[in-house]
This record gives C-alpha cells, structure tokens and sequence, in this order.
C-alpha cells in the first residue's frame, strides 16, 4: 500500500468507526438534497422515503431532471 491507500482506508474506517460527517453539496428540491462527507467523501442523496441512500449513477441523473423540473416549475409561475 501507498501512503494515498493508507490515507483513504484510514479515512474509511474512521467514518466507519465515528460515521459519515455529512454536508450539504446540493439542494435540488425542497424535499431532495446531496450530501457529502467531509471525510471520506462519499456522496449521499435521499431516497422517496427521506433516508440517505448512496448517490449512484441512476439516482445522480433522477436528481438532475427532478432539478430542472423544479427550476421550470419555479420560473414559470413567477
């Protein structure tokens, strides 16, 4: 192992150990953000129920078009 390798198991396992400390990245709705950790940078969303579920491909483009839907919906009744 390298020491980046080292650093990122180390990074892992501490947020393993203590959790993930999450910020907001981005709001996309009212009900719908990006999350990421401070720490290991994982990227996190919420699913349809509220809970934070790990931001994969698929879910990454529903965020962008759930996105643009809400800024359409937005400008167009200001």
């Amino acid at each position: 192992m390298n020491a980046i390798e080292i650093k990122n198991a180390n990074q892992k396992f501490q947020c393993l150990l203590f959790g993930h400390k999450l910020t907001l990245k981005r709001k996309i709705t009212n009900h719908f953000e990006e999350y990421e950790c401070q720490v290991c940078h994982l990227e996190m969303t919420n699913d349809d129920k509220g809970r934070k579920t790990y931001l994969t491909s698929k879910l990454r483009e529903v965020n962008e078009t759930l996105f643009h839907l809400h800024l359409k919906r937005h400008q167009h009744s200001a």
